[in-house]
């Protein structure tokens, strides 16, 4: 798929430069043979603040962006979520969050997979539909909170 190209080499290029690059999306549109609309979205969905990524974004002289990540600790990291998640979460939300912590290495997999079907729409059977997302959110703030020291 030609989002999961882009990301794929955006990382590369951040881990070369150091976790700070700066990019034309027009230039990098031209290499790949895609519409710089396309690198704006993958940026946008996949560099995001939940994942550790600060964008910046310049008008003009074809378009150029920004990307910083984000060196935290651990409990930095776990806190960042905790406000990321929020009142209400819905369960893709939530295994998008899981799948950030195991690659920074935070949770295992099988930990996450734990989280993960506690946090399921199964799990959550005996709750009213209209109310999963926000004991979701609950079950799952706590769980951060007892993963930071």
């Amino acid at each position: 798929m030609l989002a999961d190209q882009i990301a794929k080499m955006i990382e590369e290029m951040l881990e070369e430069a150091g976790g700070s690059l700066e990019l034309q999306r027009n230039e990098m549109a031209g290499r790949l043979g895609c519409v710089p609309s396309q690198i704006s979205y993958v940026i946008t969905s996949r560099f995001t603040p939940e994942r550790g990524y600060i964008i910046e974004s310049r008008r003009g002289g074809g378009g150029c962006i920004r990307i910083v990540r984000k060196q935290m600790h651990k409990d930095e990291y776990l806190m960042h979520f905790f406000y990321a998640v929020g009142d209400h979460i819905e369960e893709n939300e939530a295994k998008a969050y899981l799948g950030n912590l195991m690659d920074q290495n935070i949770i295992t997999p099988r930990e996450a997979a734990i989280i993960g079907n506690a946090l399921s729409t199964a799990a959550l059977q005996n709750v009213t539909p209209e109310g999963r997302s926000t004991v979701r959110a609950q079950i799952f703030r706590h769980i951060l909170l007892s993963l930071m020291h």
